[in-house]
């Protein structure tokens, strides 16, 4: 199952860090916040990447272009012009680096990648947030249900997309953020039939607001209720917060080191 991560947004929030990177880069425990997604997804046996670019989208393209370098032993041989890789640690992925446009919208990026999914059920996050939710159970609950779309929904401040669910994950309600809401808000990690596109208009379209609006409005949405960790990298504290976990060897979402952790292929 291939997964679609956003990535090209400008990072305003925390500028100091992006205005010289994407926010998806800039790094916790040496390694971009995106790679650390990528590695979490990875252990669920989904390995084929669709990274939607836009800001600054060459530092991306750079980094997975040199990937091999960050993650090997290498020999430069100057004098005969050649590089020798000794033993090669880079994970088993394919990733599709797709610009998707510098001004786009959310749902306009999704949009713009539809070629490279086909018509098949994928994976949709954001490349800004770590959770240790269950991919396997997530998946499983979506083609459960048979709707159009599963997103997760987590128990945090009133900062996102607001759903309003009935008992049986059925979504009444996809909303913006107001003082009077909930919990339970977008928490990302999502799970998405193709008929999706048919709710994008194009570049313009955020895709938080008039497609998950109508499809909660069609009875096409579900919410996937996770009470574990959930952490969007959204200010500089928060990059700190994630840094302070993975130097503790706290991180929740770090399962790559763990015993028995592999084996959840979905």
């Amino acid at each position: 199952m291939k997964v679609v991560i956003l990535a090209g947004g400008f990072g305003t929030r925390i500028s100091e860090e992006s205005h010289l990177k994407p926010k998806p880069m800039i790094e916790i425990g040496e390694q971009p916040i995106l790679w650390h997604i990528m590695k979490y997804y990875a252990e669920f046996g989904c390995c084929d990447f669709i990274i939607c670019l836009g800001y600054k989208q060459y530092v991306v393209k750079e980094y997975f272009a040199d990937y091999f370098l960050h993650t090997s032993d290498v020999t430069f041989d100057l004098a005969k012009n050649r590089m020798e890789v000794h033993a090669n640690k880079t994970e088993p992925w394919r990733v599709t680096l797709v610009d998707t446009g510098l001004n786009t919208m959310t749902g306009g990026r999704i949009k713009r990648v539809q070629d490279y999914i086909g018509d098949e059920t994928f994976l949709l996050t954001y490349g800004d947030g770590v959770s240790d939710v269950d991919i396997k159970a997530l998946v499983e609950f979506h083609r459960g249900h048979g709707r159009t779309a599963t997103i997760t929904g987590v128990n945090i401040g009133q900062r996102f997309g607001v759903l309003k669910a009935a008992p049986d994950g059925s979504i009444r309600e996809f909303r913006e953020k107001n003082d009077d809401d909930g919990k339970i808000v977008n928490g990302g990690f999502m799970v998405m039939e193709p008929h999706v596109f048919d709710y994008i208009n194009g570049d313009g379209t955020v895709f938080e607001k008039e497609p998950l609006e109508n499809l909660a409005k069609d009875g096409e949405l579900m919410v996937y209720r996770h009470d574990g960790f959930w952490k969007c990298m959204d200010t500089q504290r928060d990059r700190m917060q994630l840094e302070d976990l993975w130097r503790e060897g706290r991180a929740p979402w770090r399962i790559w080191d763990r015993a028995g952790a592999r084996g959840k292929g979905i």
